[in-house]
């Protein structure tokens, strides 16, 4: 999802701990879709549980309405990498799915997506779960204080390409508080060194999605689906993150 705005906005004690408290919220939906999901339901029953379970704690599913998304989360299924719209679709033992939400608390945001085994996966499937979901940590270790924000991308890409997949390049991470999104721009690959240098304050996502086939992606006609270009399989984990004294502190975990 595109848009934001132009400056880098660092954020108070304050504003972090708001966005923590939305984090916890994401988080614990997260947990919970992990009991949830099973073979037979539909992604549309998914984005009821999401809905349900953010409006519960008083917070509002940002996506929902943002530049005209008609759902509270992305259901992405299989070949789709991101913002894949809830359907009738039911699941299938050995699918993989991810869920992406948002929610927004007192004016701020916290998204995070996570991936999910349907029933039994085979081993491609899950060598590509564990490597983006480690390709994740890997890249938050790198939001430091003083480092550049491409080597967050360069360490990401770097792992996953040596485990023999693939990174995204059209869809990435963003800066994240009182817009879903902002600046910086976070990508999931190229060469380090580059780009703003990562200060205290700063918030954003780090959202790296993983293919088993090429990098390369197609849109959907329905303007919003975006699947691998040649059919291969794609999974995300995403953490939203603040950058402190002591290294990043990840506010989208219980």
């Amino acid at each position: 999802m595109s848009g934001g705005i132009d400056m880098i906005v660092t954020k108070s004690k304050h504003e972090i701990e708001i966005m923590r408290e939305a984090g916890k919220v994401v988080a614990g939906c997260h947990a919970a879709l992990a009991d949830f999901i099973k073979p037979g339901m539909t992604t549309m029953e998914i984005d009821a549980f999401v809905e349900q379970f953010i409006t519960k704690y008083g917070m509002e599913p940002a996506q929902k309405g943002y530049n005209g998304y008609p759902f509270a989360a992305c259901t992405s299924v299989n070949d789709v990498i991101c913002h894949g719209f809830p359907s009738d679709y039911r699941l299938k033992d050995g699918d993989i799915i991810t869920v992406d939400m948002v929610a927004l608390h007192k004016g701020l945001h916290a998204d995070s997506a996570w991936s999910y085994a349907v029933g039994e996966i085979s081993d491609e499937s899950r060598h590509l779960m564990e490597v983006t979901k480690k390709a994740l940590f890997i890249g938050i270790d790198q939001a430091v204080i003083d480092n550049q924000i491409s080597d967050i991308g360069h360490a990401i890409q770097t792992y996953v390409e040596g485990e023999g997949l693939s990174v995204v390049r059209e869809y990435i991470g963003h800066g994240i508080g009182r817009q879903m999104h902002e600046k910086p721009e976070v990508l999931h690959y190229g060469p380090p060194h580059k780009g703003p240098r990562i200060r205290k304050g700063m918030t954003f996502t780090i959202e790296p999605m993983v293919n088993t086939g090429t990098y390369r992606t197609k849109l959907e006609d329905d303007g919003w689906t975006v699947r691998t270009a040649d059919g291969g399989l794609s999974i995300q984990y995403e953490h939203t993150l603040a950058v402190t004294d002591n290294g990043p502190d990840i506010l989208t975990q219980l």
